[in-house]
């Protein structure tokens, strides 16, 4: 298990979308929660992304994968990335698990990078928040300001910059952890063979919300009432202008959608708990039914939680939860375990609590366990 060695709220007080910070031991004894030979098995996968990452005679290239094989991976300048690790390898997501106490809804992914030396993806800027965990080996990293910078090497999708002044200049060690917010520009730089673990946090933009509640809203079938104001005076003297008052009747059409404050709570919801990246999604077979889930929990039977599943809810309606895109109303009574189903990664007999004894959660439950988003146990965790 993976423990802060830090003031968490401190953190959040003093550097939390304010400025970067190296935190010295972060997670003090790290041991990595995987191997090189394993983020190359991973970057084999068809459904997991990866990419490497070289930089030859000075020229940068991103190869895509899955790749068939690493005979001949390069010995420096080179990095091989693997995004959403948490997903598909369970020493990955103990990590992630440590990350928790953050707002889970902004929360992305681990990013793992096995680098040789003078790999790395050179000086880049990235839009979200990002813990940089230092596993085995040393690498050197730069952190710049906030600032205007001259895009780079656009071909590459790298985001890189053509460089910048450095105001952290550190060499990290395992268990070393570097926090950016978005915006700083920074660049690592390998000095021996090394794993490292970005813990990424990733805010909506104000355009993916307004472009997402407006599908909303069409798929509701709301708003298709057109404009109308029978009070509307005649323009004798000036046909062709646009009347401050007829835009402030549209506007107040328009904002009465928006405030529409039902609607918009399960968007939100459904929006926020839309699934980043591919999932280990996988269907039980048989599928279960109701009355023999309940009697297997009742015998011992733990459910985990599907990693990468975003479960969400509303802290003043919990009868309500959201999972990877849809709204699910519990049974009534049920509302207490919203937070367990959430927040948790496992649920047996106990922690279910009276919904076990509520016919109508049963289905529910079901339904969730042969999507795949809970899976049954074959030993009981300690």
């Amino acid at each position: 298990m993976y423990q802060f060695q830090f003031s968490l709220a401190e953190f959040m007080a003093t550097h939390w979308h304010q400025s970067p910070t190296v935190l010295r031991q972060g997670l003090a004894n790290f041991n990595d929660p995987i191997e090189p030979e394993e983020v190359a098995g991973l970057a084999m996968e068809e459904d997991i992304d990866s990419r490497l990452v070289t930089q030859v005679n000075g020229k940068w290239q991103v190869a895509n994968g899955p790749f068939e094989h690493f005979d001949d991976f390069p010995d420096t300048h080179s990095q091989l990335v693997v995004q959403a690790a948490n997903h598909w390898h369970s020493g990955v997501r103990e990590l992630a698990d440590a990350f928790t106490s953050l707002p889970q809804w902004l929360f992305d992914d681990v990013m793992v990078c096995y680098s040789q030396p003078q790999g790395g993806v050179g000086p880049h800027i990235d839009q979200y928040d990002v813990f940089i965990v230092q596993g085995q080996g040393r690498r050197r990293w730069r952190v710049g300001p906030k600032g205007d910078y001259q895009d780079a090497n656009l071909e590459t999708g790298l985001k890189q910059i053509t460089g910048f002044d450095a105001i952290i200049d550190v060499e990290l060690a395992p268990g070393d952890i570097l926090y950016i917010p978005p915006g700083f520009p920074h660049e690592g730089d390998t000095l021996e063979p090394s794993l490292s673990y970005s813990i990424g946090y990733r805010s909506p933009k104000a355009r993916e919300l307004l472009s997402s509640y407006a599908d909303q809203v069409i798929v509701d079938e709301a708003g298709d009432n057109h404009f109308h104001w029978p009070a509307m005076p005649a323009q004798p003297d000036a046909p062709s202008a646009l009347d401050p008052q007829h835009l402030a009747q549209m506007d107040e059409m328009m904002m009465a959608l928006m405030h529409d404050e039902t609607r918009k709570k399960r968007w939100i919801g459904e929006f926020l708990s839309q699934a980043r990246h591919e999932l280990d999604l996988l269907s039980p077979d048989p599928q279960w039914q109701p009355d023999s889930l309940k009697a297997a929990m009742q015998d011992g039977l733990c459910l985990e939680k599907l990693s990468g599943l975003r479960a969400f809810y509303h802290a003043d309606q919990p009868d309500m939860i959201f999972m990877l895109g849809e709204s699910f109303d519990l049974p009534e009574g049920c509302a207490p375990l919203t937070p367990t189903l959430c927040n948790q990664r496992f649920i047996d007999w106990e922690t279910l609590g009276n919904a076990a004894e509520n016919g109508l959660f049963w289905p529910m439950l079901t339904l969730w366990v042969n999507r795949g988003y809970w899976y049954p146990l074959e030993e009981a965790p300690e």
